[in-house]
């Protein structure tokens, strides 16, 4: 046993008795700093997505909610809390993967195609993707 914890629990007993030594109970979760309202408001933001006129970002980080958070409720929080709002809300991240803009959509679905047929321009990668058998269980 920890000497502070013995003499935190005599200072406790001298001053309260015996009841002085049960679990007190706790607090509990600090209030939410946003009520209902606001968080269905943040949620629609999300959404609805971010405009680079109206709100200067052409997606929604982290930062960008602090700050229109603080703007619109007057509410100061930290990033990590609006990270854990919008998991509260139901939202993920999610990334997209890249795309090079001058991507020619439908040659690779002709690609796709000669794949599956068997007729591939490159024998060896074609090979070993047509090798590949899927077993169940």
């Amino acid at each position: 046993m920890d000497r502070q914890t013995l003499r935190d629990w005599v200072h406790r007993y001298n001053a309260e008795g015996l009841p002085g030594l049960s679990n007190r109970p706790h607090a509990g979760a600090p209030p939410r700093k946003l009520n209902p309202a606001q968080e269905a408001a943040v949620a629609a933001w999300v959404r609805d997505g971010s405009t680079v006129e109206e709100d200067g970002v052409v997606r929604w980080r982290l930062v960008d909610l602090r700050a229109r958070i603080a703007t619109h409720f007057d509410v100061h929080l930290h990033e990590r809390s609006v990270g854990k709002l919008l998991h509260r809300l139901g939202f993920r991240r999610v990334s997209v993967r890249p795309r090079h803009p001058q991507i020619d959509l439908a040659a690779q679905e002709a690609h796709k195609k000669l794949r599956r047929l068997g007729r591939c321009r490159h024998p060896r990668a074609c090979s070993r993707q047509a090798g590949r058998t899927v077993v169940a269980g």
